[in-house]
C-alpha cells in the first residue's frame, strides 16, 4: 500500500512506512479500497498511538450524519477511506460525504436520487483517481454512482449521467430483481470490479463478477458463477440450471493482488439456501474461493470449501494476502475465512493448500428430494477458532433453570455434526447463519505472520416444513408470504428477535400504501420484491393487513408452492429462557492464529455482559459484528460487541490496554490514519443490531 502525497494518507490503513513526500503522481491509474488497502490487510504502519500510550486516547473529533432512523433499527456499518485529508463514507440513509480527517467538519454530500431511507447497509466507497480526475465509487439502491471526490457531483459521462444500474449487463432478465451492492468492489487499473447481494430465495438473480470500465460504465468483462454450457463447471449441476437457479454471488467484497494482477472473490450459496433437491451436485462456484485474471474475468483457480452447500455457509468475508514462512522459504499465499471456523490457506498462484485438506464423510440423511454431497473438505490446520459443534455438555450453566429448561429442547433437534443437513424436527447450526468468521474478516500481521479473527458462538436452530400445495387452504397472499417472506418473518409472523421484525398486527401500525412501499423498494436487511405481479403485491398485502380472501390454486413462476418443495420457519437463534445463548461461554471471541504453523496463539472472549460480571460470572463474550485493525505499535482495535465499547488489545498476548463506550455499538472495523503529523483511528457507531439503538455518528480518537 503505498502513501498518497499530500496532506493525508493514501488509505484508511497503511502497511508501509516511510512513503512520503510532496510530488503528487499523475501518469498512472490509481485505486483504493477499504480495509487497509486492495490486499485487504486491516494492517498500518504507524506507531504514533502504541502500547505505552494508548490509555491516553482521546476523542478528537465526532461527525453526525443526522439521518438516523429512530425506532427502525438502521445501521452503519462503513469502513471509511482517508484520502489527501478528506474522509469518504456513507450514512445509514446512503447519503455519501466527504470531511475533514483532522476534524470532522463536513465538505460535500451527496444524496442519490430516489433514497429516502436505509434500503440496504453499505460497508464502504472506493477511490480512483488520474491526475486531477478522482472519483469516489458507491453503491445505493441497484445502483453504482461514480461522483468527483473534491466537488461531490457526479460524472456525467460516466454511465447514464453518472451511475449505472446493476440489474443490467448481467447477461439475465434482472430488471424487477433484488441486485444491490453491500460492498465495495475493487479497482484494478481503470476497471471496477464488482460483486452483488441478492435474495436468498427462489427469486435470487445470479450473482455473476463483473467489471466496469471505470471511464464509461461499459462492462469489460463477466465471470458467470453458475456455469454456462461449455464453462467449466457446468456438469457440476443440473442441466440447463443457470436459467433458473440464482445466488453464487460475492457480497462480502474480493480482494486483489495488483503485482500478479489476480483478484480472489468469495463467493456465496446456491438459492434456495436451504434446499437442493432442485440443484443437485457439487454446484460450482457456490461457497467457492475463485481467482480470477483481473484483466480478463478468466478463472486462474478455485477452491470450494462447502460442497452442495444447505446450511447458508457463504464465504463471508475477503480473503487476506498473507506470507507463509516455511523451512526459511517465504510463500506468497492467501487466507481465508469463513463461517464454520475454518481458515483456508493456497498458494496465491496456483491455488495450491499450504496444509492439507482432507474430504471427510458426512452425513446425508435428509429431506425427501435433497442429496446432500456426501464429503466436505476439512483443513488439518490452521485448528479451526471456534467449537463447530454442539453437544447435551455443551448447554448454557449460568443458571439452572436456564439449563433443564434448554436440556429439553435440545433433545428435540438434530445436532452433532458440523453438516447435519437441514430437517423438519429442527436442526442445531452452530455457527450460526451469520457466523463464526462473519463480514468484518480478519486482520493480518506482516510482521509475525498472524491472523486475527473475532468470531461469534452462537447456535441458531434451522427447521423446515412442507410448501403450501397448489391450490391447497390457504389464500393467494399467504401461500407467497409463506414461500416468500416466512424465511425471515417466520411463519408466525413473529419475527426473530432483535434480527427481523415482527408482523403481528402491521395493520395497526402501517397503511397499506406503505406496507407495498416496502415491498416493492425494500428496507435494510429486507430485498425489493418489485418483481412480483402487481396483483401478487396486492394478495401479500391483504394478507398482511389481516384480510379475509378465499383460497385459490396458487401458480407463479418463482413462487408457486410446487417451485420449492420446503421453506423454513425463519431464523431463530438458540437462546436460554432469559435471551443468552443456549450455549456455554465464550459466545464470542477474538483469536491470534499464527499461520506459519496453524496453530492459536492465544484466543480470548470478545464483549461482556455487566448484569453477568456483576455476578461474578467470568467475562463470557458476546455476538459481535464488524472486524479489526493492527498496527505497527503493537496494538489490535476493534469494536464489534453488543456491549458497545471500543476496545485497543496487545496483539502479542491479547491483554486488555483500552477501552471507551460509543454513543452506539460500533458494528462496523474501525479505520486509522496521519493528518498534520498525528495518528487517528476512527469507527462508524450506528447500533441497530442485537437490539442495540440505532445512532448517525463518526468518531475519531487521537492522543492528547
Amino acid at each position: 500500500m503505498m502513501n498518497r502525497p499530500g496532506n493525508g494518507f493514501a488509505l484508511l490503513l497503511l502497511f508501509l512506512s516511510g512513503c512520503s513526500g510532496n510530488d503528487r503522481t499523475t501518469s498512472k491509474f490509481a485505486g483504493w479500497a477499504i480495509a487497509g488497502n486492495a490486499d485487504n490487510s486491516h494492517y498500518s504502519s504507524l506507531h504514533q498511538v502504541n502500547t505505552a500510550n494508548v490509555q491516553q486516547l482521546r476523542v478528537a473529533w465526532e461527525y453526525h450524519t443526522n439521518d438516523v432512523e429512530p425506532g427502525k433499527k438502521s445501521e452503519l456499518q462503513c469502513n471509511p477511506i482517508i484520502v489527501d485529508g478528506m474522509l469518504y463514507a456513507t450514512s445509514p440513509g446512503l447519503k455519501l460525504f466527504a470531511v475533514d480527517a483532522a476534524t470532522g467538519l463536513p465538505r460535500w454530500r451527496f444524496s442519490p436520487p430516489g433514497i429516502s431511507t436505509s434500503v440496504h447497509v453499505n460497508r464502504g466507497v472506493t477511490f480512483w483517481g488520474k491526475g486531477n480526475d478522482q472519483r469516489i465509487l458507491f453503491s445505493a439502491g441497484p445502483y453504482l454512482y461514480v461522483i468527483h471526490a473534491v466537488t461531490g457531483k457526479p460524472i456525467l459521462s460516466f454511465g447514464d449521467s453518472g451511475r449505472i444500474d446493476l440489474r443490467e449487463q448481467l447477461d439475465a432478465d434482472a430488471s424487477r430483481q433484488y441486485v444491490i451492492a453491500t460492498s465495495p468492489g475493487v479497482v484494478y487499473k481503470n476497471l471496477l470490479i464488482i460483486g452483488s447481494r441478492v435474495s436468498e430465495n427462489n427469486d435470487a438473480a445470479p450473482g455473476h463478477i463483473r467489471a466496469f470500465n471505470l471511464l464509461t460504465g461499459k462492462r469489460a468483462w463477466i465471470f458467470h458463477t453458475i456455469p454456462r454450457p461449455g464453462e467449466f463447471g457446468y456438469n457440476t449441476w443440473p442441466k440447463d440450471a443457470w436459467k433458473s437457479v440464482g445466488g453464487v454471488n460475492c457480497w462480502s467484497g474480493m480482494t486483489l493482488d495488483a503485482e500478479t494482477g489476480i483478484v480472489y472473490v468469495p463467493l456465496g450459496s446456491p438459492s434456495f439456501d436451504f434446499y437442493g433437491g432442485n440443484r443437485q451436485g457439487q454446484n460450482l462456484f457456490g461457497n467457492s474461493l475463485v481467482a480470477l485474471d483481473a484483466a480478463t474475468g478468466k478463472r486462474r483457480w478455485h477452491f470450494q470449501t462447502v460442497h452442495h452447500d444447505l446450511w447458508d455457509r457463504d464465504l463471508p468475508a475477503a480473503p487476506n494476502l498473507v506470507t507463509i514462512t516455511r523451512n526459511n522459504n517465504t510463500i506468497k499465499a492467501v487466507a481465508q475465512i469463513t463461517k464454520q471456523g475454518f481458515v483456508f490457506v493456497f498458494n496465491r498462484k496456483t491455488g495450491e493448500p499450504l496444509f492439507p485438506i482432507h474430504e471427510k464423510p458426512v452425513p446425508v440423511a435428509a429431506l425427501a428430494g435433497e442429496h446432500p454431497w456426501p464429503t466436505q473438505p476439512y483443513p488439518e490446520k490452521p485448528l479451526p477458532f471456534v467449537r463447530q459443534v454442539m453437544r447435551e455438555a455443551d448447554i448454557t450453566t449460568i443458571s439452572d433453570s436456564a439449563r433443564n429448561e434448554t436440556v429439553q429442547r435440545f433433545k428435540a433437534f438434530k445436532t452433532g455434526n458440523l453438516f447435519t443437513p437441514p430437517s423438519k424436527e429442527g436442526t442445531i447450526i452452530l455457527l450460526g447463519f451469520d457466523g463464526g468468521g462473519e463480514w468484518g474478516g480478519a486482520a493480518y500481521d506482516p510482521a509475525t505472520s498472524t491472523l486475527y479473527v473475532n468470531a461469534s458462538e452462537m447456535p441458531w436452530v434451522l427447521t423446515m416444513e412442507d410448501a403450501p400445495a397448489p391450490g391447497g387452504p390457504v389464500s393467494l397472499g399467504e401461500s407467497i408470504y409463506r414461500t416468500a417472506c416466512a424465511t425471515c418473518h417466520g411463519t408466525d409472523r413473529k419475527g426473530e428477535q432483535h434480527l427481523f421484525p415482527s408482523l403481528m398486527g402491521i395493520e395497526k401500525r402501517m397503511t397499506a400504501t406503505a406496507i407495498k412501499e416496502i415491498i416493492t423498494s425494500g428496507r435494510g436487511r429486507m430485498p425489493s420484491f418489485k418483481h412480483l405481479p402487481t396483483s401478487d403485491q396486492d394478495a401479500l398485502v391483504n394478507f398482511l393487513a389481516g384480510k379475509k380472501t378465499k383460497a385459490v390454486n396458487t401458480k407463479h413462476e418463482k413462487y408457486r408452492p410446487d417451485a420449492l418443495r420446503y421453506v423454513h420457519t425463519g431464523y431463530h437463534r438458540f437462546v436460554d429462557d432469559n435471551n443468552y445463548p443456549a450455549i456455554k461461554p465464550p459466545w464470542g471471541i477474538l483469536a491470534a492464529i499464527n499461520l506459519n504453523t496453524g496453530d492459536i496463539s492465544w484466543k480470548i472472549p470478545l464483549g461482556e455482559y455487566s448484569e453477568l460480571t456483576a455476578k461474578g460470572i467470568p467475562v463470557t463474550g458476546t455476538e459481535n459484528y464488524g472486524g479489526s485493525i493492527v498496527t505497527a505499535g503493537g496494538l489490535l482495535f476493534i469494536a464489534a460487541t453488543k456491549d458497545e465499547k471500543f476496545r485497543a488489545f496487545d496483539k502479542l498476548t491479547g491483554k486488555l490496554l483500552w477501552e471507551t463506550t460509543l454513543p452506539a455499538g460500533g458494528y462496523a472495523t474501525p479505520a486509522t490514519y496521519m493528518v498534520g503529523g498525528k495518528q487517528y483511528i476512527v469507527i462508524a457507531a450506528g447500533g441497530g443490531k442485537m437490539g442495540t439503538p440505532s445512532a448517525d455518528s463518526y468518531v475519531a480518537f487521537a492522543l492528547p
